[in-house]
């Protein structure tokens, strides 16, 4: 079993352009759990730190850009505010990534460690060069 010490994380980078949203997002939320790598164990950070580029380039299939809503509450009486998938990608386009692949990670203190893991930009530069990150191909992963 993998614990901190004995952990090795890699820096990917995953290209977001033309790709569908949750499929994407799926594939993302794994390589950040590590569950690609033979030495997985459930309860160890033992993923990679992945580096999303062109996340405005996102698609969304059928009409859910003009009908999927996305709700936050500010925790005031009021305070909830929904907004379209359009909207959001216009105003801050790494949110849609971003909430996708949150929801697929666990909701304890691992996932919120985890997330940590999970950079997105609109997008290809990033400032994470010092780290060397390598390209990564989402369609070797089966």
């Amino acid at each position: 079993m993998a614990n901190a010490a004995t952990i090795e994380q890699n820096w990917l980078i995953v290209d977001a352009e033309n790709q569908t949203l949750g499929r994407f997002a799926s594939q993302v939320a794994m390589l950040v759990r590590g569950k690609h790598k033979t030495t997985f164990t459930p309860h160890v950070n033992c993923g990679d730190h992945v580096i999303v580029i062109n996340a405005e380039k996102i698609r969304l299939t059928g009409k859910k850009m003009e009908e999927k809503e996305y709700q936050r509450y500010s925790l005031y009486p009021g305070g909830q505010t929904r907004e379209m998938a359009k909207n959001l990608i216009a105003r801050k386009p790494e949110a849609l990534v971003e909430l996708a692949v949150r929801g697929m990670l666990p909701k304890n203190r691992l996932g919120r460690r985890l997330f940590s893991n999970l950079h997105v930009v609109a997008g290809t530069a990033h400032k994470h060069e010092a780290q060397k990150p390598t390209q990564f191909d989402l369609n070797t992963l089966k």
